[in-house]
């Protein structure tokens, strides 16, 4: 069963955090998870600056504690919010469209209350023959968060089906193995098995600061633009009974993004509390928050594009007919794609 994979994950530790895992009707507090890397950026800040606490009250909800979660898996965070462990999750778009599609049409729909993020990821080899996709064989791995769901394997699927066409769009996915953004920079980077890492921020830039070490590819390259990154998602089931609180979660998320958007120095020092990153400095992180294509926005952008990919090749059932079918009404009154 699916619910396994989150069982699993909680039972090895990949979850951390602190707080209850009961439900109730207009909850005491929210459970929220979010994965490694500046890509999650405005959870921290949610959870340092206790802006579920603050909108919770503004909304006439009194004490509501928002109980913040580090899960790694992205399938596994799909089976969380499946099963009511977690009221939100955050995950990147294949992941999203692939539980929307589902769980579309039944009693408890699973869809994006929000963007978080455009910034593309990186694929980075650490051996010289490889200079594209046409050079991996069958000696190479190239470690990724999540085989099949992933951004990373999407997007090497797109790469495969415009180099080889589209019967052969699984042509790299041989190659590809899962692990946490951490683990596969450590795996990558002591160049014993890993040859090559799909990867984002900060994880990229410090990869590329290692001898040896090439970006052959990013997904803006095969999206055609920048897309989204990840973002925050929710249940019917939990919106329906807990209005007031999913409204409150999506307003101090959505301040959190205008906070990092005109405070790159003190979002970079939360990045840094929070995440207990010790590769990077504080200049290093203000640095990155800088990059012009990193841009934190609640807009969802290229979304369709995964989704048509991905009904295309029977990856899901269901085609969107726009990106608002993908995500809650709160947001479609967004510019979209």
């Amino acid at each position: 069963m699916r619910t396994r994979t989150f069982a699993a994950a909680l039972a090895l530790g990949v979850i951390t955090g602190s707080g209850s895992f009961n439900a109730a009707a207009e909850v005491s507090e929210v459970k929220i998870t979010k994965q490694y890397g500046l890509g999650f950026l405005p959870l921290m800040v949610m959870e340092a600056n206790k802006l579920v606490e603050k909108h919770a009250k503004a909304t006439g909800l009194g004490e509501v504690k928002g109980v913040f979660m580090t899960l790694s898996n992205p399938a596994a965070m799909n089976d969380g919010l499946l099963s009511g462990h977690i009221d939100f999750g955050t995950n990147g778009p294949p992941a999203v469209i692939t539980i929307w599609s589902r769980t579309r049409g039944t009693g408890n729909e699973v869809k994006g209350a929000a963007a978080m993020i455009q910034v593309p990821m990186w694929l980075n080899v650490n051996r010289p023959e490889l200079k594209n996709i046409r050079d991996f064989t069958e000696h190479d791995k190239i470690a990724m968060t999540a085989i099949k769901v992933s951004i990373p394997a999407i997007i090497l699927q797109m790469a495969a089906s415009k180099e080889w066409g589209k019967q052969n769009y699984t042509r790299l996915d041989p190659f590809t193995v899962s692990m946490s953004h951490p683990d596969g920079m450590a795996a990558f980077l002591s160049k014993k098995e890993i040859t090559a890492h799909f990867t984002s921020p900060p994880f990229m830039y410090l990869e590329l600061e290692k001898p040896g070490v090439r970006r052959i590819m990013s997904s803006d390259d095969v999206m055609g633009g920048p897309t989204t990154f990840s973002n925050l998602y929710s249940t019917s089931r939990f919106r329906e009974a807990n209005p007031r609180t999913y409204r409150a979660v999506l307003a101090a998320f959505t301040e959190a993004i205008g906070f990092i958007n005109k405070n790159k120095r003190a979002a970079a020092e939360i990045y840094l509390k929070i995440s207990g990153d010790k590769k990077n400095s504080l200049a290093d992180i203000q640095k990155q928050l800088e990059d012009p294509n990193m841009l934190f926005t609640t807009t969802p952008r290229n979304i369709t594009k995964y989704a048509e990919f991905m009904h295309g090749v029977g990856s899901i059932k269901h085609r969107p007919a726009s990106w608002k079918d993908i995500y809650f009404p709160e947001i479609h009154h967004l510019p979209g794609s």
